[in-house]
Formats: structure tokens, C-alpha cells, sequence
């Protein structure tokens, strides 16, 4: 049996693309011995010339995962698009429970930003990128805040070389239900977490909550 099914995987690379500009705090993954190492990080996408283009991102120096991001050596980022339960009574025919999703795996090779004004202009493009079309705040390339920063990061890139989209939209049922679970999913999207981070942040313990 092929896995996954054909009708799960996205064969257009801009859609791909598409999940990470919208959705570009993802996981990080690479390998230590035979340990994965993971941090979840916001990076960002753009197109540099090469086939594929590239991944930018900085991460805390004294993160463990660091010793892993030499140069050269592989990483595979995973960005998290829309997802929910999708219920049998969503659909006009008789189904079961399934779960739809939309995620983005992008493997490359690690390139290191090995100077600062380097990895200050990654900064600067990421954050312009992040603010959006209609940014509320811009950061200055002259902004002296940043030379003292940059000690503390590390700065890199992922040349991108493969690339694989996982798109479970009930591909496999008739229109109209494919139409019902599209809506699901669009509706999914609109629920009040109000509750659920209210408790987490009265709830949430660290360490200088019990020292």
C-alpha cells in the first residue's frame, strides 16, 4: 500500500510555499548522535534564485541544537497549516471520524551567517516580513539595540533541497462532502480560545513562579 495516499500529497511546490508564508513558526529538526533535536522557531521564506530558495532564521546561541547547525549539515523544518477533526456529521453520506490537516516538510542544508551585519539584515527582513503589508512597527538596520543582540544568536539559513506537502482535505469523498469538510475546516479556524489561554496563563508554573 502506498503511503501516503497520492491524493494527501501536494505536487505544486507554491502551494507548499504558500503554508509557510502563511503559517512560518514551524519545528526545527535535526540529529545529534541518533537523538532528534527540535525547537519550534519562526522562519521565513525566500526565493534566492536556486530552485528550490531558502530558509532564514536565527536561534539562542546557548541552545543545545546549535552544536547540530554546522555547516552543511541537513535540517528539516515542519510548518503547521489548518487542522481539525473533522465529524462523520459534517458530511452528506455515511463516514467515519477523520482528522483533515495541512502541513509543509522542507529539507536543505544548513548554511551558518557567519558575521554580524549579516544576521542583522536576516533580522531586518524577518521582522519586516512578519509585520506584514501594513507593518505597526519597523526595525532599523541602524537600530544599535541589535549589535548587542547578535551575540546571543545564531544565524543561519536552510538551502532548500526537498520538499513534501501533506494535505489531508477528505480528497477521497464526493464534492459536496469535500465542500462540507473544506467549510469544517474554515470554521475550525474561528474558535474562541479566550478560555483555554486565560487558564494556561493562570495555571502555568516555571521556575520563578517557585523560587
Amino acid at each position: 500500500m502506498e503511503y501516503p495516499p497520492k491524493h494527501h500529497q501536494e505536487s505544486a511546490f507554491k502551494n507548499v510555499v504558500e503554508v509557510v508564508k502563511n503559517y512560518p513558526f514551524g519545528t526545527l529538526v535535526t540529529v545529534k548522535g541518533h537523538a532528534p533535536l527540535i525547537t519550534h522557531i519562526p522562519m521565513v521564506y525566500e526565493a534566492d534564485g536556486s530552485k528550490f530558495g531558502k530558509l532564514v532564521a536565527h536561534i539562542d546561541r546557548y541552545n543545545p541544537q546549535v552544536a547540530t547547525l554546522t555547516e552543511g549539515a541537513p535540517a528539516t523544518a515542519v510548518f503547521y497549516g489548518p487542522d481539525c477533526y473533522i465529524s462523520p456529521s459534517v458530511y452528506s453520506t455515511r463516514q467515519f471520524p477523520t482528522w483533515n490537516y495541512i502541513f509543509a516538510h522542507l529539507q536543505g542544508r544548513v548554511r551558518l551567517l557567519k558575521d554580524k551585519d549579516s544576521v542583522k539584515r536576516t533580522m531586518v527582513r524577518m521582522t519586516s516580513f512578519l509585520e506584514g503589508e501594513n507593518p505597526k512597527y519597523v526595525l532599523s538596520p541602524d537600530d544599535a539595540r541589535m549589535d548587542s543582540l547578535v551575540d546571543y544568536i545564531v544565524g543561519f539559513e536552510i538551502e532548500l533541497t526537498q520538499w513534501e506537502g501533506k494535505f489531508k482535505l477528505s480528497q477521497d469523498k464526493v464534492k459536496k462532502d469535500r465542500e462540507l469538510a473544506k467549510q469544517a475546516l474554515i470554521e475550525s479556524q474561528k474558535k474562541d480560545v479566550t478560555g483555554f489561554i486565560e487558564g494556561i496563563f493562570a495555571k502555568h508554573e516555571n521556575a520563578r513562579d517557585r523560587s
